[in-house]
């Protein structure tokens, strides 16, 4: 069986299991507090799996109220089968990409928590999540979350120090951009093929705008102000920065095989907390963590991550808050973040984490999350900034992702803005600003 044919049937599995079991009214008395509480998440990596399904079988196991179910949809497919299926065939809690809150509220799919899960569980929330998982349009928290994400440069200390370049020690000390550019250059002059930093080329989907809209912060401009693309997206000072990084363009190992960094082609990897683990087995002690340049308003990393949300349509909201409010616990939340060592977003499991605590090797990204800007525009005050949050979203990061990638590889940045800062303006027109002017 191909992989395509497997994933067909896991979706199709899916939407047919919760079409039977939420929207129906099997799983308990409407909106009522007992049944069956039915749960939908994308299909990670296998250690996240493995703790998100030990989490529904300690729920099952600590009440007799509830019994979940959790039915795992393919990642490639699962935020586009969230978007094509009606609230009544959706389950009763359904995980959801932090970008993606504002346009699943928009379209209905997301119920407001704040009278559903307890008090506590909001309030131990990080601010950053906080943040990302709240509505503009109504103010209301749509969203609880396990985990955050957060960017920055892995370097190589052993060949950094080999090519003289000095390099930063947390967020007051990044490198500016001429800093940024001096490192590349001394680095490639030792460097066999003068390629010495990774940009995660090989990535795709979503990785474009999360990875390169800091670039675009640190210039202390936001891509949409007031649901306003145009003298923000394309204003000249991104304008610049894009062309800036662009010019780069030489030093940057297309790394095909994501191995660059971890087999010692390059000495400095812009990406997230995600790829901690492979680099810290393969580096070691020369494994350092550092911030993205600074383009002039202070270094910028992105945050948010998946998240959990109800179902308005849900025949048991009960049942699917009590899940939310266990998902968020202690223990499990710790069980997550040990499984794909992603910073905790509760404020009692961050604090004490080894990883991302006052003394662990990934400080530097928590002290970014909780130096959120929130809804404010970027400034030197803040550094971690949530991606737009609007139900126009997916086309702003299609437009962003091609504006900044068409730049990279030569083409006019000026042009290639002012066409996104076009498009995502006219979108805005023809949905009367998605209800929130």
């Amino acid at each position: 069986m191909s992989n395509r044919t497997r994933i067909g049937i896991a979706v199709a599995a899916a939407l047919a299991l919760t079409a039977c079991s939420s929207g129906s009214g099997d799983g308990g008395s409407e909106g009522g507090g007992s049944g069956e509480v039915t749960v939908w998440a994308h299909q990670g990596q296998e250690s996240e799996v493995n703790a998100l399904q030990a989490a529904v079988d300690a729920f099952n196991e600590s009440q007799e109220d509830y019994t979940a179910t959790l039915q795992l949809v393919p990642e490639a497919d699962y935020t586009s089968t969230v978007t094509t299926t009606s609230p009544d065939a959706l389950p009763d809690v359904l995980e959801y990409d932090g970008p993606m809150m504002a346009s699943l509220v928009y379209a209905g799919k997301l119920a407001p928590l704040g009278d559903l899960v307890a008090p506590e569980t909001v309030e131990n929330q990080t601010d950053s999540v906080l943040a990302q998982n709240t509505y503009p349009g109504d103010g209301e928290l749509y969203g609880v979350s396990q985990f955050d994400a957060s960017l920055g440069i892995y370097g190589n200390a052993a060949l950094l120090e080999a090519a003289g370049v000095e390099y930063p020690t947390g967020l007051d000390d990044a490198w500016t951009v001429d800093e940024f550019e001096a490192a590349l250059e001394a680095l490639a002059a030792v460097d066999d093929d003068g390629q010495v930093l990774d940009i995660k080329e090989n990535y795709g989907a979503e990785w474009p705008t999360y990875g390169f809209l800091p670039v675009v912060w640190s210039t202390g401009h936001d891509i949409l102000v007031d649901n306003t693309a145009e003298g923000n997206i394309n204003h000249p000072d991104v304008v610049a920065a894009v062309e800036r990084f662009a010019g780069w363009r030489s030093y940057i190992d297309p790394n095909t095989d994501d191995a660059a960094f971890v087999d010692g082609r390059v000495a400095l990897s812009w990406v997230g907390h995600w790829t901690y683990n492979p680099y810290a087995e393969a580096l070691g002690d020369d494994l350092v963590v550092l911030p993205l340049p600074d383009f002039g308003a202070g270094p910028k990393s992105g945050q948010g991550s998946w998240a959990w949300g109800v179902n308005p349509a849900s025949d048991n909201a009960e049942g699917a808050a009590a899940f939310l409010d266990f998902l968020v616990t202690d223990e499990q939340v710790a069980a997550m973040t040990d499984a794909n060592a992603a910073p905790p977003a509760t404020t009692t499991v961050l604090e004490s984490s080894e990883l991302y605590g006052a003394d662990g090797p990934l400080a530097l990204f928590a002290a970014s999350l909780q130096a959120t800007c929130g809804e404010d525009v970027p400034s030197t005050g803040c550094v971690a900034v949530p991606r737009p949050i609007t139900p126009a979203y997916p086309l702003i990061s299609q437009q962003f992702s091609e504006a900044f990638f068409g730049a990279y590889e030569g083409g006019n940045a000026q042009e290639l803005l002012d066409s996104a800062a076009r498009t995502i303006d006219l979108d805005f027109q023809d949905n009367d600003g998605y209800g929130q002017n």
